[in-house]
């Protein structure tokens, strides 16, 4: 993939034309006002049998957004200079533009040479080297060309872009391709066509356009303008789509493997910008330009408190629509008002959390070590909630993650985690010395609220399989832990059992008993001395007493009618009705009507 870029009307189209004989401005305004105004693309056969596809891009400054759509993803530029006028405002912005994006080998093609004399042509080449020195293209060939009349210096031109080093390095991820341009075809339908970044897709296959996330299915596919039955990265594609509609589709938009890919709309990236990048503010609208996408963000620098000239900053952008965008993706950020490029990067966590200024710092800290290789950045900001296996699998965490549930986490956080679970659990111990554990789903909403209850069970699971506390239903406990009532607390736990157990089948209402001693009458429930029956706590001696009668007379009798369990336990039926629904509920008895009978 290879585009033209240079200043408007140094002759970029004229001399892809002279190249491959393909008039590239197909539209009458760009015939009538002899500019290219969109995106052109075209192919040429290299004499060692390479192909080569042009991407011909507009040369207008006010065209610059169609321009870096077309040269996102590109391998190699045909740099254009008119020897008539030499290196202009564009001229620069584009090869600003260019290195922004990683393009690192290129041609330059010194155009109209037919219309300068020597010296002209002499100067013209001295400040192209100028312009270039420092650049990728410095030491690149400087080719003077003629796409006139008469032709010449093509033949050079051909053997300099042959000898390019062919890109062969295919970016892992997902099937991608970016929109830049989308249209009806008679007896075909909708149609796509764009650079495939990563990725194959198969004729048949289904996919999802995004951001917007509809859903079509691919039946037909076309690679530098042939029947293919696959699409591969780094070539020039067009997708028939089924199941959508051509109004439905803009530039901008992103073909993915369907499910693969999730939309963005907070992006931490590293900014390198221009000398003639002004100081902007904290919190300033700017443009971002990715792929063939353009939309509005909010910039906030991270490291420093401006953006400044001529430096690289770690920045977070927060777009005002979604936005298709992959860890080191590369991205263009231009001025809002006056339009103009501020410099532009590579994207670092595509799925960032949002940054607050208090704690920019920090954020910029994780993302030095996430460039330094410390793929684990990315689960310590997925936080308590980590990611699922289809987003660890995405972002290249799964073998460095901890896997909880279906969830991966960063193996330093579960470990503080469970250092932090079991130093709780002794103070609620502390506070709670009477109750024989902690309720799990108390520890949980406490401590980690945000992670998922079947990632906290496992957890709490590998806690006791290791040995550092024990699981007791819905309990849990530190291993060492035994209830140890105070000697007050001994005291009125007597009290409150000898009360209760003189009241007979009179109990007290276990509600107001329990406002005036919670932790020594649940200890007394927990520990079965008291017992809830109906809306009472009972004393479990008097229950026992009851439940012997019952047996007894079961054991020689076929059944016990209401009034006969009355009258064996010298019960009235307000007492009697309740205990009659304990027995049932204990499994003493089973009803049959109005009889019971031993289960």
């Amino acid at each position: 993939m290879v585009g033209t870029a240079g200043h408007i009307d140094h002759g970029k189209t004229s001399l892809v034309r002279a190249l491959t004989g393909v008039d590239l401005d197909r539209h009458p305004e760009e015939k009538a006002r002899g500019i290219t105004i969109s995106l052109g693309f075209t192919r040429l056969d290299l004499p060692s049998g390479a192909e080569l596809s042009f991407v011909d891009v507009p040369g207008h400054e006010r065209l610059v957004r169609t321009m870096i759509a077309g040269a996102s993803g590109l391998h190699a530029v045909l740099f254009c200079v008119s020897a008539v006028e030499g290196v202009m405002p564009q001229t620069r912005e584009h090869l600003a533009i260019l290195e922004i994006l990683g393009v690192n080998q290129g041609v330059i093609a010194l155009t109209m040479c037919d219309l300068v004399d020597e010296e002209m042509l002499e100067l013209a080449t001295l400040d192209v080297e100028e312009t270039i020195e420092g650049t990728f293209l410095e030491g690149a060939p400087i080719l003077p060309t003629s796409a006139g009349p008469s032709p010449s210096g093509l033949e050079e031109l051909i053997d300099a872009l042959d000898a390019l080093q062919p890109q062969t390095t295919v970016r892992a991820g997902p099937f991608r391709l970016p929109v830049d341009r989308a249209f009806v075809q008679r007896g075909f339908g909708t149609v796509v066509t764009g650079t495939a970044r990563a990725g194959t897709l198969s004729d048949g296959d289904e996919v999802e356009i995004l951001p917007l996330g509809l859903r079509a299915r691919v039946r037909g596919i076309q690679v530098h303008g042939e029947e293919s039955g696959q699409a591969a990265p780094g070539r020039r594609t067009a997708l028939n789509l089924a199941g959508v509609e051509r109004d439905d589709l803009a530039r901008g938009m992103v073909v993915v493997a369907r499910g693969s890919v999730a939309p963005a709309s907070i992006l931490d990236v590293r900014l390198d910008t221009l000398p003639s990048t002004p100081a902007l503010p904290q919190d300033s609208r700017v443009r971002l330009l990715l792929d063939t996408a353009e939309v509005m963000a909010v910039i906030t620098v991270l490291d420093r408190p401006t953006l400044e000239p001529s430096a690289s900053q770690l920045v977070q952008l927060r777009t005002e629509s979604p936005i298709v965008a992959l860890e080191g993706d590369r991205f263009v950020v231009r001025r809002q008002s006056p339009v103009e490029t501020l410099g532009g990067g590579v994207v670092l966590d595509p799925q960032a959390p949002r940054v607050r200024q208090r704690h920019a710092a920090r954020a910029a800290e994780e993302l030095t070590a996430l460039e330094g290789g410390d793929r684990a950045v990315l689960l310590r900001r997925a936080g308590e909630g980590g990611l699922s296996r289809r987003d660890a699998e995405r972002r290249g965490v799964l073998g460095v993650g901890r896997c909880l549930g279906d969830r991966w986490l960063d193996p330093a956080r579960v470990a503080k985690w469970e250092d932090l679970l079991i130093a709780r659990l002794g103070d609620w111990h502390a506070a709670h010395n009477l109750a024989p554990g902690a309720p799990k789903r108390e520890l949980h909403r406490a401590e980690l609220p945000r992670m998922a209850e079947r990632a906290f069970d496992q957890l709490l699971r590998e806690l006791a399989e290791a040995g550092r506390i024990v699981l007791e239903g819905p309990r849990m406990r530190l291993p060492q832990f035994t209830v140890q009532p105070t000697p007050e607390q001994a005291r009125t736990l007597a009290q409150i059992s000898g009360r209760v157990r003189s009241l007979g089948f009179e109990g007290p209402r276990t509600a107001e008993l329990l406002r005036a001693h919670a932790p020594e009458v649940t200890h007394l429930v927990d520990t079965g001395v008291l017992v809830r029956v109906a809306d009472k706590l009972l004393h479990r001696d008097r229950l026992d007493e009851v439940a012997a009668k019952v047996r007894g007379w079961l054991s020689s009798h076929p059944s016990m009618s209401a009034p006969e369990f009355k009258e064996l336990c010298g019960l009235s039926r307000k007492h009697a009705i309740p205990l009659l629904e304990w027995l049932d509920a204990s499994e003493i008895t089973r009803r049959e009507g109005d009889l019971r009978v031993a289960r």
